[in-house]
């Protein structure tokens, strides 16, 4: 029984320090995707207009109904016009997280 509860709790623990962690996910946000995309994720008009393209709001339903695993793809290998971000790859996950906290 004691071997029983210490797999269960190390596997919580594991579980848990993978989990996304939303502030560090603002903090590549902030730095990689911010100058496109919004401080809130509202697409920034005159970057949209030079390039155009019409970019979702991060905050939309449509962004927030899409699957983890496809914001992350938009992040690692780009989609339209928008590269990807290989300075967010490495932490898709986190950015991911700090973008659900937008979901309304």
């Amino acid at each position: 029984m004691r071997t029983i509860l210490f797999v269960l709790g190390f596997t919580a623990a594991t579980i848990a320090a993978q989990a996304a962690d939303a502030t560090a996910g603002k903090a590549v946000y902030d730095k990689s995707c911010k100058s496109c995309h919004g401080a809130d994720g509202a697409p920034n008009p005159a970057i949209a207009k030079m390039m155009k393209v019409e970019m979702p709001d991060l905050r939309s339903p449509e962004v927030q109904a899409m699957s983890d695993d496809d914001l992350k793809k938009v992040i690692t290998d780009g989609k339209g016009k928008m590269r990807p971000i290989t300075s967010a790859s490495a932490s898709a996950a986190d950015v991911v997280a700090y973008i659900r906290t937008w979901k309304k």
